[in-house]
């Protein structure tokens, strides 16, 4: 079955037990919200092209040295809410896991390490980790 957004997460998604599906749930897979049904609900599939170009350009202008999205993929939360160590040892997480959000990984050129992009309606958030998400550091998280 086909998603609000027209791509085919289901099929491709090892939870879908617990998700309930896209259109069966309006919108609101695991019980929150997904980036894309809610802009698509508002204003259509044009409006959430829109807001994915706007996305992309927003990260873009934030002069991370070797940092070039090129395209943002539907990620789910659990997959990339990581569990960052601050500098007074107090371990956080940003984001929530049962939100579907805007992502993608960089690979930093000349390292084993990448960068995470991460965003929503509110936020942006670029990290840098290792393999599978090996010892994650916040380099940006900033209000839209």
């Amino acid at each position: 079955m086909l998603s609000i957004c027209g791509s085919d997460c289901c099929s491709e998604c090892d939870r879908k037990a617990d998700c309930g599906g896209c259109v069966k749930t309006d919108g609101h897979p695991f019980g929150g919200k997904c980036i894309a049904a809610e802009c698509i609900k508002r204003g259509g599939l044009e409006e959430f092209k829109k807001m994915k170009e706007t996305l992309i350009e927003e990260f873009n202008e934030l002069g991370i040295r070797n940092l070039q999205v090129k395209d943002l993929n539907l990620l789910n939360g659990f997959y990339v809410n990581l569990e960052y160590v601050l500098t007074n040892g107090q371990s956080v997480k940003l984001l929530e896991d049962y939100r579907v959000y805007l992502g993608n990984q960089i690979e930093i050129s000349g390292s084993d390490r990448c960068y995470g992009v991460v965003a929503d309606e509110d936020y942006l958030l670029v990290c840098e980790y290792g393999c599978n998400g090996a010892e994650p550091k916040i380099i940006m998280y900033k209000k839209r």
